[in-house]
């Protein structure tokens, strides 16, 4: 039989090398030319299969092939033509390819910052290319390859792929090795008071704190410093409290880590700002289509599902990322309290769970990029109850490096987890509830790392309060801490290991 092509043709063979991802997929298509599709006779290996006409062609796909060498031939019979004693046809020879490279990868250590370099190694038999994102090497003969990348890819995946298109992927899984964080939470005045700032700059001396959390956007929607992100300053949001180069260079010659806390979604300055200027979609709203009032105010929520809002809380992220804070923390990162029938969000396309965790999804990269580790301070009741806030701590823990649970022993009910006045106990519900965290943050690279209190509700709180907290979180195998006071007056009375 004739294997050059007379009236006949064949395509949608990619080339003579498939792999089982390309097979697949493949579907080959028979052009009939002048003759009738229906007379066109299709065999693989020498075997009759069966095509799909359409028009003038006859697709066939066909699925799963064992490795080696296929031929597909397409011809018309004699019988059809019977001045001919024999029919035109063609005929296509291929190589099926089922097996994947062998991938193996070390994981990269020792990497303590988004701002270091990193080289990944390891070795991928039989493969062509393997690539990280949009970079990619050739491996070595031997199958030996690195790749160095501008900072750590934790949960991207190494891709190796062969000649035939198959592939290997594995996922990146090392994560920042943080020191245990010992923190305070400072504001912008706080830092700006010389007595106050004296105070937890002697906490570092002392070895009592490794680590300064400052405001950067706080409850009010005040930036407190010269930000020069263009919706701060246009919004009158921008503030010039302290100077934050001056306090990281201050904080980092102590060997201090510095976080910059940005509170998204509850921001008074923004909200109200946009609703007079005509962006009322970038506020939370209630079915009649006015600002949703809360416990924080009539109008004190933006809308977390406005593209607009994200990137403002974005935007302030890599700012303070670029001047060189080392971790960006989100905090009010949710929906206002409340019943959702009673709230609206703007072009919002799905739940409000989702749409938080995708606002973290969307920022990680930027932050990360920019040399910031990224995190949010989530509610305690997010563990057992994540729809009260818009809260999902599963999803939010796959985009941050850590999550702080705001575990204040006077702000759980009695009898959650068991404690019948968590107030008074301050271990027990500290250590109990962090047992949840930790178990919803298993199979991320997200550690947990708690705000614990250190101010009196109800009961009075001092050193031996905050050591047994601080205590229930070391026996609970969590990455350290951070204190919260709102008048910045800590009682850490001695070295918090």
């Amino acid at each position: 039989m004739r294997t050059e092509p007379r009236g006949l043709t064949v395509t949608g063979l990619p080339n003579s090398l498939v792999g089982a991802t390309t097979l697949s997929a493949m579907t080959l298509r028979v052009d009939a030319g002048a003759y009738d599709p229906g007379a066109v006779r299709l065999e693989l290996d020498g075997q009759p299969v069966t095509g799909t006409v359409d028009g003038s062609t006859i697709a066939y796909r066909p699925g799963p092939l064992s490795d080696g060498e296929h031929k597909f031939t397409a011809e018309i019979p004699p019988s059809f033509l019977g001045f001919l004693r024999t029919g035109p046809g063609v005929s296509k020879t291929f190589t099926v390819d089922n097996e994947a490279p062998a991938l193996e990868l070390t994981q990269p250590t020792g990497v303590t910052s988004y701002r270091q370099p990193v080289t990944l190694r390891g070795k991928a038999k039989d493969a062509a290319r393997v690539s990280i994102g949009t970079q990619s090497v050739t491996p070595a003969d031997d199958g030996s390859f690195e790749i160095t990348m501008p900072r750590a890819q934790t949960g991207a995946q190494v891709i190796a792929v062969d000649g035939a298109g198959n592939e290997a992927a594995q996922p990146i899984t090392a994560a920042i090795e943080q020191p245990r964080i010992k923190a305070v939470h400072v504001t912008a005045y706080g830092w700006a008071d010389d007595e106050l700032r004296e105070d937890v700059l002697n906490m570092a001396r002392d070895g009592r704190i490794n680590t300064v959390q400052l405001d950067i956007k706080d409850e009010d929607g005040m930036v407190g410093y010269d930000s020069q992100v263009p919706l701060a300053r246009e919004s009158g949001a921008v503030t010039p409290i302290y100077d934050p180069p001056a306090a990281l260079r201050q904080l980092h010659d102590m060997g201090i880590r510095v976080v910059g806390r940005i509170v998204a979604f509850r921001d008074k300055t923004m909200a109200e700002w946009a609703w007079q200027t005509g962006h009322q979609d970038w506020v939370i709203q209630t079915p009649s289509g006015q600002p949703y009032s809360s416990r924080y105010g009539p109008i004190a929520f933006t809308n977390f599902a406005s593209p607009e809002i994200r990137r403002y809380n974005i935007d302030l992220a890599v700012e303070a990322a670029k001047i060189g804070f080392d971790g960006v923390m989100y905090d009010y990162i949710r929906r206002p309290d409340g019943a959702l029938s009673q709230m609206q969000f703007p072009g919002s396309t799905t739940s409000p769970t989702v749409s938080i965790a995708e606002f973290l999804h969307e920022s990680r990269d930027p932050v990360r990029d920019a040399g910031a580790e990224q995190s949010a301070a989530v509610f305690g009741v997010a563990a057992t109850r994540p729809e009260e806030i818009a809260q999902d701590i599963p999803l939010m823990a796959k985009y941050v490096d850590y999550l702080a649970p705001m575990l204040y022993p006077s702000h759980w009910n009695a009898g959650e987890y068991g404690v019948a006045n968590p107030n008074s106990q301050p271990y027990d519900i500290i250590f109990r509830s962090l047992h949840d965290f930790r178990a919803q943050t298993q199979g991320t690279a997200a550690k947990v790392v708690p705000w614990l209190q250190d101010f009196s509700l109800g009961v009075n709180y001092g050193p031996g309060e905050v050591r047994a907290q601080i205590d229930a979180a070391n026996d609970a195998g969590v990455n350290g801490f951070f204190l919260w006071s709102p008048t910045v007056r800590y009682h850490l009375a001695g070295p918090a290991d």
